[in-house]
């Protein structure tokens, strides 16, 4: 790929360029891991990594770094994971390919208790394939991402990981094994059953995928029918790395739609939601919406305007039906950039003139609760004071789709994505 030219809208690139710079400063450069959020002793997350490792060849082709940075910080991280202990030990990185939810920025050692998280270790998975579909030069540098990408991704047992069920499982912990939860409804586990199907080595059956698909809801929202999901980072993370333009499973094929234009009609849903403002939140309107998993004020009843409001603090939020305390996340909006230019980027520039990007060095803040009364110097009230790898990296990544196809163009050529897809029973789009 050759660099190109800064998107025509200057207010994209530099938010583009600040959220890229969480990646180039919130990161252990002696083992490639990134931090969840900036506060003090905090641990990595693993979604979050997977993220950097896609955002460094955007940052390659906007000009953000150099190419030979670019290797060596993926070099670093995938060597670091080839290398981490995969046992049932209190200080492993993982097991059976898979990783911890949390690990620790130093160490890598398992943090806080958590689980092995199977759509985590995906997310991470997704990154790793994205920088070996990248780095494709005849280099030894890059011939070594390659290898080690694919052994990563090959050591990932998937079959282990559907805990004996019909769909995947959550996740895994030594002390209690699996857990009770397993992954059914329309989700973010997309990419994680595409992934899982396509494995040269561990792949589950196309009957699970049916098995998920089975539990998905299809409704009708503001006269919008689509595939519901409440929180708007449902309808953005597989496709991060996924171009589903065109491209159908079965249940997609029986209601005339796809993933792409599922999206599309999700944002809209958001955007109608705001408008309507059902519970009478400040701000909420046309150019005011983005409702999805987010930092939030904190656990508390308060009483506004006569009105008894509950707020919650890191939740996934979700329209129609809630949870939602009134906090609303720009970045949420930005990453919707492909689906809905239309009413995204009028709605990108109006979170710009409300300030929520000043004296900030990694783009719109992650959050912003209007409604919620507090001690605040900010016209619209509480600010999130932390930042999120989860949240930066979309916004990257998708305005990178939007503008060039990047990392849509390269997964397309990844062979494990093309027959994951299709043996959950995709056809048209690319693949044809």
């Amino acid at each position: 790929m050759n660099l190109k030219a800064p998107p025509q809208h200057p207010l994209l690139y530099n938010l583009q360029k600040d959220s890229f710079n969480y990646f180039l400063h919130e990161v252990n450069e002696a083992n490639g891991l990134v931090r969840d959020k900036t506060t003090d002793n905090w641990p990595s997350s693993i979604a979050a990594t997977g993220m950097a490792l896609t955002v460094y060849p955007i940052g390659v082709e906007r000009g953000f770094m150099s190419r030979q940075h670019a290797v060596k910080r993926t070099l670093t991280t995938l060597r670091f994971f080839a290398a981490s202990e995969q046992s049932t030990a209190a200080g492993a990185t993982g097991y059976k390919g898979f990783y911890y939810h949390f690990i620790d920025m130093e160490s890598g050692a398992r943090a806080w208790n958590c689980e092995l998280s199977s759509i985590d270790t995906a997310l991470l998975i997704a990154g790793m394939l994205a920088a070996a579909a990248y780095f494709q030069q005849d280099t030894e540098g890059e011939a070594e991402i390659r290898k080690l990408a694919d052994m990563l991704y090959r050591r990932v047992d998937w079959k282990w990981m559907m805990g004996g069920a019909a769909v995947m499982c959550h996740g895994w912990k030594p002390e209690s094994h699996f857990l009770p939860w397993h992954w059914e409804g329309y989700d973010e586990a997309l990419i994680m059953y595409v992934l899982a199907l396509g494995s040269p080595t561990h792949h589950i059956a196309p009957e699970n995928y049916a098995a998920w698909m089975s539990t998905y809801e299809w409704k009708k929202v503001y006269g919008i029918e689509y595939l519901y999901a409440g929180p708007l980072f449902i309808h953005q993370l597989s496709h991060l790395w996924i171009d589903f333009r065109g491209t159908r499973d079965a249940f997609m094929r029986d209601h005339d739609c796809d993933y792409f234009e599922n999206s599309r009609r999700a944002t809209y849903v958001q955007q109608q939601y705001a408008i309507q403002n059902p519970m009478g939140f400040e701000r909420y309107g046309e150019f005011c919406w983005g409702v999805t998993a987010s930092d939030g004020p904190g656990n508390f009843t308060q009483k506004i305007k006569g009105v008894q409001r509950t707020f919650f603090d890191y939740i996934a939020r979700g329209v129609p039906f809630g949870p939602d305390d009134g906090t609303l996340a720009p970045w949420a909006v930005a990453a919707c950039l492909p689906f809905a230019p239309e009413i995204v980027l009028p709605t990108v520039e109006h979170f710009h003139k409300l300030r929520l990007r000043e004296v900030n060095p990694y783009g719109f803040k992650a959050s912003f609760s209007p409604t919620f009364e507090c001690v605040s110097t900010h016209k619209v009230g509480w600010v999130s004071p932390y930042h999120f790898g989860i949240n930066e990296g979309p916004t990257v990544i998708m305005l990178e789709n939007y503008e060039y196809d990047t990392i849509w163009s390269i997964m397309r050529q990844c062979p494990y994505i093309k027959r994951g897809l299709q043996r959950a029973g995709f056809e048209g789009g690319w693949l044809d």
